[in-house]
């Protein structure tokens, strides 16, 4: 810890005094980390609100609930308000209801004391309060453990299968001489240009004609090649020696055995890169999910999100908080694999 106050606080100038340097770093750094996780505060900040509180303007960062107070003669609590009245004072009292730019107060302890003031004249009386049930309806009313397993099994399937398949092709376009070898690479990464919205109507029609509609394989199966893994992880073996290969083929090792053995291992970096933009990738993806699968069972997270915006009322608040859960296991792998992102990403630029 004390290293890395020592770091934050290093100055340019001379003797401890701020140089302007210092000043516009702190600046850019600050603005950056606003800009980067000020949407995610924000994002968790209102998964906590009600709906009345989502609809509030201007909007506040903490979430607040309203106090009420049973009244005699009422069945429901009536909200409370800090009311101004005509001879400047100041009370707490229930708002019975409210007509245009005038509130009806009561008085809770005198039900019989009634006041007509401008609702400009009151202030709700809030304490900071968190709307549990936001997370613990759509367990209980909707079918959200089903989406968030099909949506576990999805990523986790289609990652390792895309480990597996992108590091075969990239061992044999990496450590294999053949003819046409620079051509079939050429043609991967040029795939990366031809967007998802040109292919969809015949990957569709293959899935179609497979029996894979309304089937998680259908969601799998034609994501696990991809030309992105494919080029990293064949830059990145491409930095392995060849005389690693040559020694174990003197040994009488298998070439599955060189491949399992020697090149996955020393291709740990940059599986491990790959595995978190597969990761991502597939828990995020919603266009092809949606088009794929049609019975409610079979939904993913992103998919079965959608349930909660109808025709006239969109459920913000379930909606924000479930978001909130989606984003809990990408962070989770994103902070385990972390350390070899940078190793990967560097190793796979260097031949």
């Amino acid at each position: 810890m004390s290293t890395v106050f020592a770091f934050l606080t290093r100055r340019r100038g001379h003797g401890g005094r701020w140089h302007w340097t210092d000043i516009a770093s702190w600046v850019w750094l600050v603005l950056g980390t606003i800009v980067m996780f000020g949407p995610a505060l924000w994002l968790v900040s209102s998964s906590l609100k009600g709906p009345a509180q989502l609809a509030e303007f201007p909007p506040t960062l903490l979430p607040y609930v309203q106090e009420v107070a049973m009244v005699e003669g009422h069945d429901a609590p009536l909200p409370l308000f800090a009311v101004t009245l005509p001879d400047g004072s100041t009370r707490v009292m229930a708002q019975l209801r409210r007509v245009g730019a005038n509130a009806q107060m009561i008085d809770p302890a005198n039900p019989a004391e009634r006041v007509n003031v401008p609702i400009a004249n009151r202030a709700p009386v809030r304490h900071v309060g968190i709307a549990a049930s936001n997370y613990v309806d759509p367990f209980l009313a909707f079918d959200f453990l089903r989406y968030l397993w099909n949506s576990v099994f999805v990523t986790t399937a289609a990652t390792l299968l895309t480990l597996l398949t992108n590091s075969m092709a990239a061992f044999a376009l990496s450590k294999y001489r053949f003819r046409g070898r620079d051509a079939v690479l050429l043609v991967i990464v040029g795939t990366l240009m031809v967007p998802l919205s040109v292919i969809l109507v015949p990957l569709y029609s293959v899935v179609s004609a497979t029996g894979l509609l309304n089937s998680l394989w259908g969601v799998i199966l034609p994501t696990i090649a991809t030309p992105t893994g494919v080029f990293l992880l064949r830059q990145y073996m491409l930095t392995i020696p060849d005389d690693l290969i040559e020694a174990a083929r003197m040994d009488h090792a298998s070439e599955w055995q060189i491949y399992w053995r020697i090149i996955l291992p020393l291709t740990a970096p940059a599986l491990a890169v790959l595995a978190i933009f597969s990761v991502v990738w597939r828990w995020n993806d919603f266009l092809w999910p949606l088009i794929v699968l049609s019975r409610r069972e079979l939904y993913t997270l992103q998919i079965g999100l959608n349930t909660y915006a109808g025709e006239l009322n969109v459920q913000w608040h379930y909606i924000l908080a479930m978001t909130v859960v989606t984003m809990i296991p990408v962070v989770l792998v994103f902070i385990f694999l972390q350390r070899f992102i940078t190793t990967g990403i560097a190793g796979a630029g260097v031949k």
